[in-house]
């Protein structure tokens, strides 16, 4: 059975601040381990006023702390941003005072653009072996095998369970290489999905740590009791992709009627490239997208995601999506 999970930009919404954000995570962490999800990913982005996950570490902390069972991690940590030793001590943290919880997800891209990008690594590397060599050395780190030389305290023996994500052939190739589990961002940026799937599976090598792949799809899902509300739920993510790619980002707008009408032919072509992995309807037409989008990707997971403005809807769009879900599998 394919499992559910959740992936969270702590999203800042017009109105808000970093505080309710912060909040809300915690809020929507404990509602997604109440419907039975698997895990709460956050993701790691700089310089942007509209998301408060930029302390990636620190968030995790925070909703590990308000939650009890469900797993908690980074979707993910951009690796090129960090030292890996700083991460393994990082999460070296994380795993000891959540024991068993914690999942770190890696990335190459610097989740910024290229100012904030230099501010945070001062040397742009752009050797393409770079981030692959930057994950086993984190390995390391965690196995204490004596690699590198430095022993991380804490790091060192933990048990913290890493993941490869990409949106593009790269990283299905870096994870098949390591025989580790692999996330793509199908949620934003669906086009390379299904040759990213099909080179992670063909190719992937057995490690001690997995047997056979494992893929994880990003998929949007607004869910409401009607399909007109639903509709308009998903007008506040569409207006800030459209904002994000006219380089005019900001805090989560609230929805708008007929925006997607009031839009030009090239913005609406847009969104429906970038947002293609999305299901938006009644709880019957989500069932109908989801299984849809499983039986074509045969993914193992797949961590919604969704930018809703109203905090209550979100959860309630949440608990719809995950009942229709189960349900069918379970009439199957």
């Amino acid at each position: 059975m394919t499992k559910l999970s959740l992936l969270d930009l702590a999203h800042i919404k017009e109105g808000g601040d970093v505080r309710d954000a912060l909040a809300n995570a915690a809020d929507i962490a404990r509602h997604a381990e109440a419907l039975g999800f698997e895990r709460y990913w956050c993701a790691e982005h700089h310089g942007m006023a509209g998301i408060a996950s930029a302390a990636t570490s620190v968030l995790i902390g925070h909703v590990a702390a308000a939650t009890q069972t469900i797993r908690v991690g980074a979707g993910g940590i951009m690796l090129p941003n960090h030292s890996p030793l700083v991460i393994a001590e990082q999460f070296g943290t994380l795993d000891a005072l959540f024991p068993g919880r914690i999942d770190l997800g890696l990335g190459r891209a610097p989740g910024s653009d290229q100012r904030v990008a230099a501010a945070l690594r001062r040397n742009l590397d752009t050797d393409a072996n770079a981030f692959p060599r930057d994950v086993v050395e984190l390995q390391s780190y965690f196995a204490d095998d004596g690699r590198t030389g430095i022993v991380a305290t804490p790091g060192a023996g933990a048990n913290v369970q890493l993941y490869i994500l990409g949106s593009s052939l790269f990283g299905a190739q870096v994870a098949a290489m390591l025989g580790l589990p692999y996330a793509f961002a199908s949620h934003f940026a669906p086009q390379a999905l299904d040759d990213a799937l099909k080179i992670y599976r063909d190719r992937f090598e057995p490690s001690d740590v997995l047997s056979e792949p494992y893929a994880i799809c990003g998929y949007n899902v607004f869910a409401a009791d009607s399909e007109d509300e639903a509709q308009l739920l998903a007008t506040s993510m569409q207006q800030s992709f459209v904002r994000l790619r006219t380089g005019q980002p900001g805090k989560l707008p609230p929805p708008v009627e007929g925006y997607r009408e009031s839009l030009p032919p090239q913005a609406s072509a847009m969104l429906d490239g970038v947002l293609s992995a999305t299901a938006i309807g009644t709880p019957s037409q989500v069932r109908e997208q989801m299984n849809a989008f499983v039986e074509r990707t045969q993914a193992d997971e797949l961590i919604i995601a969704g930018s809703i403005y109203d905090h209550e809807a979100r959860k309630r769009s949440l608990t719809l999506a995950a009942q229709a879900f189960a349900g069918e599998h379970a009439a199957a």
